[in-house]
C-alpha cells in the first residue's frame, strides 16, 4: 500500500473516530429512537421525556430544568430519574449534560385486552383448565397489585380489596375505588373474582386480596411515568400493602435496550425487591392488513428479562390441552434491540368472560363484549397475564403452606419463573408440529403442575442444595390425560434442561437478573443461542442471522421502527420506513 493510501486510510479513521467520540454523537446516543427522530425532524412540539440522571445528580438536572423554565411533572426517585415536557433543543442540551444518562420518550401506553364476540359461556371454570382440583391453594395471603385501568368495587372482591390508589386523577393518592373503562376490572376478575357474580367466571385465586392502582384512563390510555411511580410505589409498600405480584397488562413498542429503558429498570428493581412481576406480551403478532405471522413483536415491559412475559393462547373452551392453540395475535419476540427470547410461556387468553359494570366504557361503548349485565368477554395478552399472575398467587400459597411462610422464605421472582417454565405443556399447531420459542416460550401454563412443584419446594435450603422434600411426577393430569412438563427453562438465550429447579440454584437468588451469567452447578445449558441457532422453527419467514433487532453490523437489515404496520411479516418483508439505530 502506497504511503498516500496510508495516510488517507489513517485520516478516514480519525474522522471516523472524531465522530464516534464527539459530544453530539454521544449526547445523540443518551436519546431514545423516539427522540431521535423528532431531534432528526426538528419537531416544534414539545417532547415528554422521562429523564435518567447520572448517580447522585439529579438534583443538578432538576437545577438545570428549573433554571430554563421546564416543569417537573413528576420524579421517580427508584430509577434515578424524572419526568417533564421540554422542547427538541432542550432536550438537544440535556442530552449534552454530563449530568444525564438517558433521556427517554414518556410513551403512551395501553392496555392489551381486545373484542370478543361472546357466544357461549366457558365450558369450564379457569381453575379446572389449568389442572386444579377443588382442593387446590386459592391464593389465600398472597397480594397482587394491579397496575391498570381501575377496579370497580365488586362483590366479586369483596373482603378482599386492600387498597385503591389514582395515578390519573389524584397523582397517586389513595382514593375510593372505581373503573371507568372496564379493562382492570375484567383482569381483576380473571385473577380474584370469587365468583358470587356468577360460579363459572371465578379466577385463578378466588381468595388473594388486590391492591389497584389506576394509571390508565376511561379510554384505557395512560403514560409511562404514571406506570413507573405505580410500580416503584408499589415496591416502596411491598410490605405495607401485603404486595407480592404485580400485573401489567399493559405496555407501548420498544424504543430503546432493556439496559437504558426506565420502566424497564422500574420492572427490575420490583423483581430486585422480590415482587414477581407479569406482563403482557402484547397483541401484534400478526400483520393487520394481510393475517401474516411476524416476529420481534413483543412490547415493553415484556421485554424487561426478570418479568414473566405472557403470551396468549385458546383452550377451545375445552378441558383438554390437545386443542389448545397460540393466538395469531400474540406477540412472537425476540425482542427488540436486545432480542431476548421472549414471552416465557403463554396462558389461556382467548375469549374469556370477566366481570364488568354497565357504567364503564368497554360495557357502554360495546354491545358486542357484552355476556350478562355483570360480565364482559375480551381476548388479549391481557387476560392472559392476568390469568398467570392468579396462577402466581396459587402457587406461592401452595408453597408457603406446605413448608411455613414464618419460617422459610417465599419464592423468589426468578424461581417462580422457572417453575411456570419448567413445568409447562408444550403446545403444537394444527399439523400436530410445536410452536417454536418465539410464540410460546417453553409452553402453556399448567398450574396444577406448578403447584406440585412448589409445595415440594423448601426455600430454605443453603445455595446448591436440593431443595425438593419429596419426588415429584414430571406429568399432569388434565381431561384424562397424562401431560408431560416441558422440564427446561429458557435462561437468557439458551436452554437448561434437567433437574434445575430440583436446586437452589444461584440463578434463583434474589439480586440476580434473569439471564444473566451464574455457575449452574450441576445442571447443563444446552444448544446455540435459542434466537439465532438452528434449533428455531422459523418457517417461511426472515432469518436475522447474528444481527441484534434494531442494530446492524453493516451486513445483516436495518430495521425500521416497532409499529402493527412495521414488525417482519412472512417470507423476506419488512414494512414501514427504515431507520438507522
Amino acid at each position: 500500500m502506497s504511503a498516500n493510501r496510508n495516510r488517507t486510510l489513517v485520516a478516514i479513521l480519525f474522522l471516523l473516530a472524531l465522530v464516534v467520540s464527539s459530544p453530539a454523537h454521544a449526547a445523540s446516543s443518551k436519546l431514545d429512537r423516539a427522540l431521535r427522530k423528532a431531534v432528526d425532524s426538528q419537531s416544534t412540539q414539545q417532547q415528554p421525556v422521562i429523564i435518567r440522571a447520572k448517580a447522585g445528580q439529579i438534583g443538578a438536572v432538576r437545577a438545570w430544568l428549573k433554571a430554563h423554565g421546564d416543569a417537573i411533572a413528576a420524579e421517580q426517585t427508584a430509577i434515578n430519574a424524572l419526568s417533564t415536557k421540554v422542547s427538541v433543543d432542550h432536550l438537544n442540551q440535556l442530552a449534552a449534560l454530563v449530568e444525564t444518562d438517558t433521556l427517554s420518550f414518556n410513551a403512551p401506553v395501553t392496555g392489551f385486552g381486545g373484542a370478543s364476540s361472546p357466544s357461549a359461556p366457558a365450558a369450564t371454570v379457569l381453575r379446572t383448565t389449568l389442572g386444579l382440583t377443588p382442593t387446590s391453594a386459592t391464593g389465600k395471603g398472597v397480594g397482587v397489585a394491579i397496575i391498570d385501568t381501575g377496579v370497580a368495587p365488586l362483590t366479586d372482591f369483596q373482603g378482599r380489596f386492600t387498597a385503591f390508589y389514582d395515578f390519573v386523577n389524584a397523582g397517586g393518592a389513595f382514593a375510593s375505588a372505581y373503573d371507568d373503562n372496564g379493562h382492570g376490572t375484567h383482569v381483576a376478575g380473571l385473577i380474584a373474582s370469587n365468583g358470587s357474580l356468577g360460579t363459572a367466571y371465578t379466577g385463578v385465586a378466588p381468595s388473594a386480596h388486590i391492591i389497584v392502582m389506576k394509571v390508565l384512563d376511561s379510554q384505557g390510555q395512560g403514560q409511562t411515568s404514571d406506570v413507573i411511580n405505580a410500580i416503584t410505589f408499589a415496591t416502596a409498600n411491598k410490605a405495607l400493602l401485603g404486595i407480592d405480584i404485580i400485573n401489567l397488562s399493559l405496555g407501548h413498542p420498544i424504543y430503546e435496550s432493556a439496559a437504558t429503558d426506565p420502566l424497564v429498570q422500574a420492572v427490575e428493581a420490583a423483581s430486585r425487591a422480590g415482587i414477581i412481576v407479569v406482563a403482557a406480551a402484547g397483541n401484534v403478532g400478526v400483520s393487520p392488513t394481510t393475517g401474516e405471522a411476524g416476529y420481534a413483536g413483543i412490547t415493553c415491559p415484556g421485554n424487561a428479562p426478570s418479568a414473566i412475559t405472557v403470551g396468549a393462547f385458546d383452550t377451545a373452551n375445552t378441558v383438554g390441552r390437545g386443542d389448545d392453540r397460540v393466538m395469531p395475535y400474540s406477540s412472537a419476540g425476540p425482542t427488540w434491540y436486545d432480542a431476548l427470547p421472549k414471552p416465557d410461556l403463554v396462558a389461556p387468553g382467548h375469549h374469556l368472560t370477566s366481570d364488568a359494570t354497565t357504567k364503564e366504557y368497554l360495557y357502554k361503548t360495546y354491545p358486542q363484549f357484552r355476556v350478562d349485565s355483570n360480565h364482559i368477554m375480551l381476548s388479549g395478552t391481557s387476560m392472559a397475564a392476568a390469568v398467570a399472575s392468579g396462577a402466581l398467587a396459587v402457587v406461592l400459597e401452595a408453597n408457603r403452606t406446605a413448608n411455613g411462610y414464618t419460617l422459610h422464605p417465599s419464592l423468589t421472582p426468578n424461581a417462580a419463573k422457572a417453575i411456570l417454565q419448567y413445568t409447562a405443556l408444550p403446545l403444537s399447531d394444527d399439523t400436530g408440529a410445536q410452536y417454536d420459542w418465539l410464540h410460546q416460550g417453553s409452553g402453556g401454563l399448567n398450574v396444577g403442575g406448578a403447584v406440585e412443584l412448589a409445595k415440594s419446594i423448601d426455600t430454605s435450603v443453603p445455595d446448591g442444595s436440593w431443595w425438593l422434600t419429596s419426588g415429584v411426577n414430571t406429568y399432569t393430569t388434565i381431561g384424562g390425560q397424562d401431560l408431560t412438563w416441558s422440564q427446561n427453562i429458557v435462561w437468557g438465550t439458551n436452554i437448561v434442561w434437567g433437574t434445575s429447579v430440583f436446586t437452589n440454584e444461584p440463578a434463583w437468588a434474589q439480586n440476580i437478573v434473569w439471564g444473566s451469567n451464574i455457575v449452574w452447578g450441576s445442571n447443563i445449558v444446552w444448544g446455540s443461542n435459542i434466537v439465532w441457532g438452528s434449533n428455531i422453527a422459523w418457517s417461511s419467514n426472515i432469518v436475522w442471522g447474528s444481527a441484534l433487532v434494531g442494530t446492524t453490523d453493516g451486513q445483516n437489515i436495518v430495521w425500521g421502527t416497532l409499529s402493527s404496520s412495521n414488525i417482519v411479516w412472512g417470507t423476506n418483508i419488512v414494512w414501514g420506513a427504515v431507520v438507522l439505530q
